[in-house]
């Protein structure tokens, strides 16, 4: 969820270890992905050098705009790497996680969110990806359960699942319930 406002989000951390000129390298690929051009975002990130390239916010950044781009498999490579570079932060699991489950791979997308770092449980995002995770495996009263801690952290994901397909179910099930 939220793929477009990733790269903004990213790119405000971005620190004085990167200099002025990858920095704007790591800018003009923000902008060309807010402008729907991934291919040439990702030809922005490709510029920069290795040691740069292999950071943790250059690799958050592809990540962002592969997902943008909807290339879950590619996207999920970057997504393992940064897990394994960064294996103390969030992103990389919520959005390796993500990837798995667009690739029809809920299960799985399960396990590796469940394995990530204990800071996760503090993020609306960890409850509402695994709602949509348990719905798709027909886990009703642990989507909701998921769902509902998720609502109470973020009252404005509340808007979001009236129509995200994933969570259809729970309103086909809720409904079998009457």
């Amino acid at each position: 969820m939220g793929i477009a406002s990733l790269l903004p989000r990213v790119l405000k951390t971005v620190t004085s270890e990167i200099d002025i000129a990858h920095k704007r390298l790591l800018l003009a690929a923000q902008g060309y992905s807010e402008l729907g051009l991934p291919e040439l975002a990702l030809d922005e990130l490709d510029i920069l050098p290795e040691d740069v390239r292999s950071s943790p916010i250059a690799v958050e950044s592809r990540l962002s705009v592969l997902m943008q781009a909807k290339r879950w498999k590619l996207a999920l490579e970057v997504g393992r790497e940064l897990c394994r570079i960064a294996s103390d932060k969030n992103a990389g699991f919520i959005h390796s996680a993500f990837c798995l489950h667009e690739l029809g791979k809920s299960r799985e997308a399960l396990e590796l969110l469940s394995s990530g770092p204990a800071a996760l449980k503090a993020e609306p995002t960890y409850h509402y990806n695994l709602a949509c995770y348990e719905a798709a495996l027909g886990n009703i009263e642990q989507a909701r359960a998921h769902l509902n801690v998720s609502f109470a952290m973020d009252k404005t994901l509340k808007e979001f699942a009236r129509t995200d397909p994933d969570l259809k179910v729970l309103a086909l099930a809720e409904g079998k319930r009457n």
